[in-house]
């Protein structure tokens, strides 16, 4: 399996030689945001790992469309390529990503970045709080501009599940719901029109996927975890959450328990939107 997350040791040690052993030459990504405090900037001033360059993610990792698109449609790959250039990122580049939030946020740099055809993108497991927890050092202000970079992105090296797909694959897969339970079962919705879950998805929140220390479960406790929720071999899975975010924290841990999850990048926020689409309430059938 490639590498998927990294230690705030190896990430320091990789920052004082230039590069990782098994990779190349590193770039990092700060991914502030939350979706009470989405403009993580200010944190990001106030101390972040050296050289570590701010991702807005509803600027950078998000386009900007209709409410039937969802709330973080994914931006053109164009729009990507160019930002990514302008973090300075070159083909054979070791990206590492990270939040202040056990990685909710960054992982979907993780997975935009992996969709794009990067191939060495990985997490701080743990996140800020291990780079913190190691005494390592930290920079305040704005990281110096990098050099442009000069990679080049296309869309495809991670399946994704299509919008029109979606019932379907419901019906026939395993589909994870992301969100909190409650959020799941209907009883309150803070953001989206419509509370409640897609018909037959499953509900398997996030946060269950790492540990008190923010860092994610062994692969033998997601894996046992995952097929508690049915997944097995030959079972396609795939997974959405409100927006498209936190969802791909979930491609993470399911990718580390060693399946291949498909992303709905639409997720509750483009499907709600569609009042002529199905929903359900209540706890999980299964």
């Amino acid at each position: 399996m490639e590498s998927i997350l990294t230690t705030a040791a190896d990430l320091n040690a990789a920052l004082a030689a230039g590069a990782y052993p098994d990779g190349g030459p590193v770039r990092v990504l700060d991914v502030r945001w939350r979706l009470d405090r989405p403009d993580g900037r200010p944190d990001y001033r106030a101390g972040h790992v050296p050289g570590a360059q701010y991702v807005a993610l509803d600027r950078d990792l998000a386009a900007h469309g209709v409410p039937t698109e969802g709330r973080h449609p994914l931006p053109s790959v164009h729009d990507l390529q160019a930002t990514a250039r302008r973090w300075g990122i070159d083909a054979g580049d070791t990206v590492v990503v990270y939040d202040d939030a056990n990685n909710m946020a960054s992982a979907r740099a993780w997975w935009l970045l992996r969709y794009a055809g990067l191939t060495d993108v990985r997490l701080l497991d743990g996140a800020l709080r291990a780079w913190n927890d190691a005494g390592y050092e930290r920079e305040e202000g704005d990281a110096a501009p990098p050099a442009p970079g000069t990679v080049e992105l296309t869309y495809g090296a991670l399946p994704v599940l299509d919008f029109d797909d979606v019932a379907d694959f419901a019906a026939e897969g395993l589909l994870l719901d992301a969100r909190a339970g409650e959020r799941y079962r209907g009883e309150v919705e803070p953001i989206d029109p419509r509370a409640g879950h897609v018909p037959g998805a499953v509900s398997a929140p996030t946060t269950e996927n790492i540990g008190d220390d923010g860092r994610f479960r062994s692969r033998e406790e997601l894996g046992s975890r995952f097929r508690m929720l049915g997944a097995e071999d030959g079972v396609s899975v795939g997974v959405y959450c409100g927006s498209g975010v936190t969802a791909a924290h979930q491609a993470v841990a399911l990718t580390l328990a060693g399946f291949e999850p498909r992303l709905y990048p639409g997720s509750w926020s483009q499907w709600s939107n569609h009042p002529e689409l199905p929903m359900a309430t209540g706890s999980d059938p299964r």
